[in-house]
């Protein structure tokens, strides 16, 4: 009993202890860096090593007493109940502010870890600079953990249980959506501290390229199945049938996966071809900022979203101090280096470097489109004025330019390094074009009268999915590298999900009704029965669940299951969307309330082709473990035979 009771503690001390090692590690760094003392040197990798480890104990610590629903810990008693699943009081440890956060720092001091660990191709002082860069970024997170949001505060005396955990994260997608998308941040602060140990020892080239390569790969990969499964999470857990709404904090995961693809491709280029040196230092630091400029948002109190969490002004306040100092920092290092990096490997506009600078281009001018649109109307209530920026502005903006990045995308694969001849190049992408083509007509004559946005989108997409297989032509495939295969599984699933989000846009419906029991109602080519309401229990939860009958044509029918859920730790009510998916799309129902003279309401939704949207950023990702293992092998061979030489 006593050991369970300095759980908490225990937790807490492991949290002092790694914030000392992360003030030592950078004091380390910056000396040893000074002096040029290796025994310094060589005393950083092992404090980075334990460091991780305190952190990811203080993580466990944590998850246990939401495990044991120990409500003397202020955080379990907030954010918990005894009577809650294990799965939820599981994820439940990082559902909330302060638990966010330290998941946010164990991920960041474990990636420090294994930086020590595993890098070895950079040089020491390079490795050394890169991880004092690390600990100060992990450093001010501590600070503002202990003194602004510890996990580990007591509650006294001991609530008799907890209020309970919000019901709209009470759903398998909390355990594996958020720790995804801060994988894929926490890689971005390596890329980042990669970035500024090199500008500090002057060390920007193809080496410093290739040992932060994996790292951005990895990341991107991460944010991919997070946005990923996000937008699947919100889709069927909210009730509102759609995929993607512009929040603002659906906006802050989407911003730092923007840069951090332009980053992938101009990392590519200078590890490959010593090119792009300035671009990929300056987008190293745009990715963090905008990681950063997420996590403001997220834990500031500024939004009102099932996202955030914070409401305490004054966390936002540290938060905005750290982005000032680690960005502002950041670029004031950038401006005084930016002489001694350079230019490196030229090149000619029509070559695959070039494409890839247009690619980066674009990418830079959609995500500064997503940045205003969401921080303007921040800065105008902070004025007084109340407006709301939505979809039809970012399609209208970003939509166009998304496309342009498509053709860019589809393009680039076709064309050779350093230089290449128009004449040959545009041979190369006839069938791409002619395919395109041939789409614009189909659609025009069977889908006549859509929008031009969803037209340009499933024409564009029938053209990327061809080019994207293009650079497999005339290879023996047993030969050909796997990143290779990586590049073009993911342009194929952007393609794929470009294809998804057109289809959804042009073809969508949908039907409100409010219906008796028994009456039968049609939504796109089904008719759908509703057969009765009933109520039913859960293990946290008691619904009206309803009966659903669907029918297309003279088909089979199929029952579906809606429900209106109410949760009373803490109380509110939920729709709980059922989907039915088939091979041309989703049929997506919900049940809403009952109505004065018994009826209720439903809502009915055809969606042709959604899950491609999904199936695409899985392909995606998918080709982004390709690359990152097909890297990683051929670097792992040229090391040992090079060891062996």
């Amino acid at each position: 009993m006593v050991a369970r009771r300095m759980m908490a503690e225990a937790g807490l001390a492991a949290l002092w202890f790694a914030a000392a090692l992360a003030a030592l590690q950078l004091l380390l760094a910056a000396l040893s860096i000074r002096k040029d003392r290796s025994d310094l040197m060589a005393a950083v990798r092992p404090v980075a090593v334990v460091q991780g480890l305190l952190a990811a104990f203080s993580m466990t610590l944590l998850i246990a007493l939401f495990m044991r629903s120990d409500m003397s810990v202020l955080l379990v008693a907030t954010n918990s109940h005894s009577a809650k699943p294990w799965l939820y009081k599981f994820a439940g440890a990082w559902g909330n502010h302060e638990g966010s956060m330290l998941l946010w720092v164990t991920v960041l001091g474990m990636a420090g870890a294994a930086v020590a660990l595993f890098e070895r191709r950079l040089k020491q002082a390079t490795l050394v600079a890169t991880l004092g860069a690390q600990a100060a970024i992990a450093l001010g997170f501590y600070t503002f953990l202990l003194f602004s949001s510890n996990p580990f505060a007591r509650l006294t005396p001991a609530a008799a249980d907890g209020i309970g955990l919000n019901p709209l994260l009470q759903d398998p997608g909390l355990a594996f959506h958020p720790p995804t998308l801060y994988f894929g941040y926490v890689g971005i602060s390596i890329a980042f501290s990669f970035a500024v140990g090199a500008m500090v020892m002057r060390d920007v080239g193809p080496a410093f390229a290739r040992a932060m390569r994996p790292w951005i790969l990895g990341a991107w990969i991460f944010l991919t199945l997070g946005i990923t499964a996000g937008s699947y999470w919100a889709y069927y857990e909210l009730g509102w049938g759609g995929w993607w709404f512009w929040d603002p904090v659906e906006n802050a995961s989407l911003m730092p996966w923007l840069a951090a693809t332009a980053l992938l491709h101009s990392v590519t280029v200078l590890a490959t071809r010593d090119g792009l040196r300035a671009w990929t230092i300056m987008l190293s630091v745009v990715a963090f900022s905008m990681s950063m400029i997420g996590t403001f948002l997220v834990r500031s109190g500024i939004l009102t979203s099932v996202h955030s969490f914070a409401i305490d002004p004054t966390r936002g306040s540290f938060i905005l101090v750290l982005l000032l100092l680690y960005i502002g920092g950041a670029l004031l290092l950038f401006a005084l280096r930016v002489g001694t990096i350079r230019e490196g490997t030229t090149f000619e506009p029509v070559s695959r470097e070039g494409a890839l600078v247009i690619n980066n281009l674009l990418l830079t001018v959609i995500l500064g489109i997503v940045l205003i649109g969401t921080l303007y109307p921040i800065v105008a209530a902070a004025w007084g004025v109340q407006l709301s920026v939505g979809p039809p502005f970012f399609d209208r903006t970003a939509g166009p330019i998304a496309l342009a990045l498509v053709a860019v995308m589809a393009v680039g694969p076709l064309l050779r390094w350093r230089r290449d001849r128009m004449r040959a190049a545009l041979a190369r992408v006839a069938l791409p074009a002619g395919v395109l083509v041939a789409a614009l007509v189909a659609v025009l004559i069977f889908a006549p009268g859509i929008g031009i946005l969803p037209l340009l989108g499933l024409v564009f997409a029938a053209g990327a999915a061809v080019a994207s297989i293009a650079p497999l032509w005339g290879r023996d495939l047993r030969r050909t590298p796997l990143f290779t295969y990586g590049m073009v599984i993911a342009h194929l699933g952007i393609a794929v999900a470009l294809a998804g989000m057109a289809s959804d846009s042009a073809f969508t419906k949908e039907t409100l009704v409010a219906a008796r029991v028994g009456e039968t109602h049609r939504v796109g080519p089904y008719n759908v029965t509703l057969e009765q309401v009933t109520p039913a229990v859960g293990t946290n939860w008691s619904a009206v669940e309803a009966r659903l009958t669907a029918r297309r044509g003279d088909g089979a029918s199929f029952d579906l299951a809606p429900q209106s859920r109410f949760f009373t730790n803490p109380p509110m009510v939920t729709s709980e969307s059922a989907i039915a998916t088939r091979l041309g799309g989703q049929l997506y129902t919900v049940l809403g309330q009952q109505d004065a003279t018994g009826r209720w309401q439903l809502r009915l939704w055809w969606k042709p082709f959604v899950t491609l949207i999904w199936l695409g950023g899985l392909l995606v990702a998918i080709g982004g473990a390709l690359s990152l293992i097909g890297r990683t092998r051929r670097e792992a061979r040229a090391a040992r035979t090079e060891a062996r030489a």
